[in-house]
């Protein structure tokens, strides 16, 4: 007989692999959206398609895994104290996979309509999407520090915080040039909404890194 007290290690265990499992797919995602970015740079059509095909794919299978991880954690009961905890670093880090499905799709678009963007912007987004990228490794390198219970965690934690930082300098500089330049108001609206998706996911990112910081106190 495994009585509670024994199986609640068991428990917050199997939950801390569902959620690592969970933020691969996050990972892969963001990581198909910067190539995404690089394709729009190089000005690269079919780069971009078969990537946006990538990140509709990776946000279905994102989706149904938020569905299976919620259900797995809710149905461990009350074994698991602190459920509430899990639950919330797979909520906001399947966010950011909404985000991702933004910034394609509105890249996808400018593509479509051949809609010519000056290049020094398509730089600066690279730049800012790179940026959002290193922000998602950093968060990588802290939640899989959860697995040795590593005393480095926190430094890790802020890590990720002085790579939001960093994402919020470059996206303020991208704004200002967008800006900056004359462009009609239906391009201008695209190319700011997806700068302005990119730094929201570096703020999910910094949320995800605050929930993974709780998640190491319970374990």
């Amino acid at each position: 007989m495994v009585f509670p007290i024994e199986a609640e290690p068991r428990a917050k265990r199997r939950a801390l692999n569902l959620c690592q499992d969970h933020l691969r797919k996050i990972i892969e995602i963001v990581r198909k959206t910067s190539q995404l970015v690089d394709g729009f740079v190089a000005n690269d059509s079919n780069s971009v398609a078969r990537l946006y095909a990538d990140v509709q794919k990776l946000s279905d299978e994102i989706a149904e895994s938020k569905r299976t991880v919620t259900q797995e954690i809710v149905e461990v009961g009350a074994i698991l104290l602190n459920r509430e905890d899990f639950l919330r670093f797979v909520y906001v880090t399947s966010e950011i996979a909404d985000l991702c499905k933004g910034v394609s799709f509105r890249i996808l678009a400018l593509m479509e309509r051949s809609w010519e963007v000056p290049q020094n912007i398509k730089n600066s987004l690279a730049e800012l999407s790179t940026a959002v990228f290193n922000a998602m490794m950093r968060l990588r390198d802290t939640v899989f520090a959860l697995n040795y219970g590593s005393p480095q965690l926190f430094e890790k934690a802020r890590e990720v915080e002085v790579a939001e930082r960093e994402v919020d300098n470059t996206y303020r500089k991208t704004e200002l040039l967008i800006l900056e330049q004359n462009i009609e108001i239906s391009k201008l609206l695209l190319i700011r909404d997806i700068a302005s998706l990119l730094e929201d996911i570096a703020d999910k990112i910094e949320d995800a890194s605050d929930a993974t910081r709780i998640l190491s106190l319970i374990l």
